[in-house]
């Protein structure tokens, strides 16, 4: 997997369901773009961000959008792949739109990784979002894609219909079993025109707030990057239709990455003072991990002053060390 993607978003294609979260005229390409389209789409981007870059199909559910539409794109961005202008192709789909023989094309054209929206692991809650699937769809695709030699990523929500404050946990240690080299954590918004809005305006579900959402994805992604999984993004990726309105409510935050991992320095910060038990109106100083100090200070401030209020401190000051690695912290 290249750290340089090239996005192209496909419309609401051949997705067989109707999902209570998903309204993709908010997420996805508004336009079907046709085989020269992209072609024309990889070679402008190309120009901008150099060889070897990874072309992505995002958007609708890629392996059921139907034979000759699936091959057509392929066709597009085939040659770019051939010539080494791109690394390779990946593409998002659901677990229960996955076969031998799909993935045997999928690899003939040059794609490298396969991404499956598992969304949760709990059958239960599937079934309540209206996702048409199972775990066992998405345990049975993960094997298939591995067995295939193809990079596995898994995508999971945070907030949907019938979850606990302990599904999250759940969910992670259960995809992480499943090997996948990337992971995606979405805390749930709840976006104009979908199945939820209509639960949340009648009471039947109350979203997550911007700042719940990174407390409960504070644990999953630790425990992703604690066993090698590298964690792509959290959160929607923010667009002007979202941003214009289309998100209604829920965890929709353009830093919602940075204020998770700012929970799980709040807390390695909260053990290393009941650890040293300091007097009240003491200064401390943290050390943190280069490139972490603001995520230790926090928004607004808000670790560094939570930390004085709970240990009448009267100063704390974060340093980065570049001898510390992770979430790492010492007290200086």
């Amino acid at each position: 997997m290249s750290d340089r993607i090239i996005p192209i978003f496909i419309p609401h294609l051949g997705c067989p369901q109707d999902c209570v979260f998903c309204n993709q005229r908010s997420i996805a390409a508004p336009h079907e773009p046709s085989e020269d389209e992209v072609a024309g789409m990889i070679e402008r981007a190309l120009t901008l961000c150099g060889d070897g870059a990874e072309l992505a199909f995002y958007g609708g559910s890629f392996t059921a959008i139907g034979y000759e539409k699936m091959t057509g794109y392929l066709r597009a961005a085939e040659p770019f792949v051939r010539d080494g202008r791109l690394c390779g192709i990946r593409v998002s789909t659901r677990p229960d739109c996955i076969s031998p023989g799909i993935l045997e094309l999928l690899k003939n054209y040059g794609v490298k990784t396969v991404e499956i929206g598992a969304q949760s692991c709990d059958d239960e809650v599937l079934a309540l979002s209206a996702r048409g699937h199972t775990f066992a769809d998405t345990v049975r695709a993960s094997g298939m894609i591995k067995d295939a030699g193809l990079s596995l990523v898994l995508q999971m929500m945070i907030g949907l219909p019938g979850e606990t404050d302990e599904t999250p946990m759940e969910n992670a240690r259960k995809v992480a079993a499943l090997g996948p080299d990337g992971a995606r954590i979405y805390p749930v918004v709840v976006v104009r025109g979908t199945g939820l809005e209509r639960m949340w305006r009648d009471g039947k579900y109350q979203p997550l707030t911007p700042e719940r959402a990174a407390e409960l994805a504070a644990g999953p992604l630790e425990y992703f990057e604690l066993h090698g999984i590298r964690v792509i993004r959290i959160g929607l990726n923010p667009t002007e239709d979202l941003s214009g309105g289309e998100a209604l409510a829920g965890a929709y935050h353009p830093a919602l990455g940075e204020m998770t991992r700012s929970v799980i320095l709040l807390r390695r910060m909260r053990e290393r003072l009941r650890a040293a038990a300091p007097k009240a109106g003491a200064e401390v100083t943290f050390l943190v991990p280069k490139g972490r100090g603001s995520a230790a200070v926090g928004q607004h401030r808000r670790n560094v002053e939570a930390l004085c209020a709970e240990f009448r401190l009267a100063r704390v000051r974060v340093r980065e060390d570049v001898s510390l690695a992770g979430y790492e912290v010492r007290l200086a």
